[in-house]
């Protein structure tokens, strides 16, 4: 931003300067010699009716426009979860293979409705059920609207959690979730808020297509 200005006050300084260089040049150019005969002289320009600044066309140009800002992800978005009806896989991971253990649940739900033809009507979720030092309890969901066939033990049908929550924006790979319930759970104690027993974690990104240092995972802690 400084060079631009300099550039434009440099600009603006030096033009005057040759308006009036040229001018002078050509009043030498056009002034009768001392010896010529008082004849009416052909009608010439008069140097004084040069602009002293410049034209219109020689101004500088207007800088660029600034990029636009983007904006924060909201953190501790309060909101109201609507309940969807949903295909639920249920299982079992330790910390150490989670993201693997919940990727797996979520492409073992996608093949069974691709097979019968069913498309998702909303982003792959999971919901925490228990949690404890060495490994956890979920289920993995996908919102759908009809019932697919042939479900297997693990599976089932059932509904999306519901009621108030906060929201929260995790980017980034799954590895570096602890970062972010770190900072949720330090605005649940500045809020003086108490959560529930249970969190989910909606996949806006496709986490089986998408790479995993760009997800882009909601997160939504239902409140009492």
């Amino acid at each position: 931003m400084k060079c631009v200005r300099s550039f434009r006050f440099a600009m603006v300084m030096l033009l005057p300067a040759a308006a009036i260089a040229l001018g002078l040049g050509s009043a030498l150019a056009q002034s009768p010699p001392a010896t010529a005969p008082a004849a009416t002289p052909a009608p010439v320009a008069s140097p004084s009716a040069t602009p002293a600044s410049p034209p219109a066309a020689a101004e500088s140009p207007a800088p660029p426009a600034a990029a636009p800002v983007q904006t924060a992800d909201p953190f501790g978005e309060e909101i109201t979860l609507a309940p969807k009806t949903v295909v639920i896989r249920k299982g079992t991971a330790n910390w150490d293979a989670a993201f693997d253990a919940l990727m797996d649940s979520f492409k073992t739900l996608s093949a069974l409705l691709d097979k019968q033809g069913i498309k998702p009507t909303g982003n792959p979720m999971i919901v925490y059920t228990a949690t404890d030092d060495t490994g956890f309890t979920y289920m993995a969901e996908i919102p759908v609207d009809q019932d697919p066939k042939n479900l297997s033990k693990d599976m089932s049908m059932g509904k999306s959690p519901e009621g108030k929550a906060l929201k929260f924006v995790h980017r980034g790979s799954y590895d570096n979730m602890d970062n972010t319930y770190e900072a949720i759970t330090n605005h649940l104690d500045d809020k003086k808020l108490e959560a529930k027993d249970t969190f989910i974690e909606e996949y806006i990104t496709d986490p089986l297509k998408t790479a995993e240092d760009r997800l882009v995972i909601n997160v939504y802690v239902p409140l009492k």
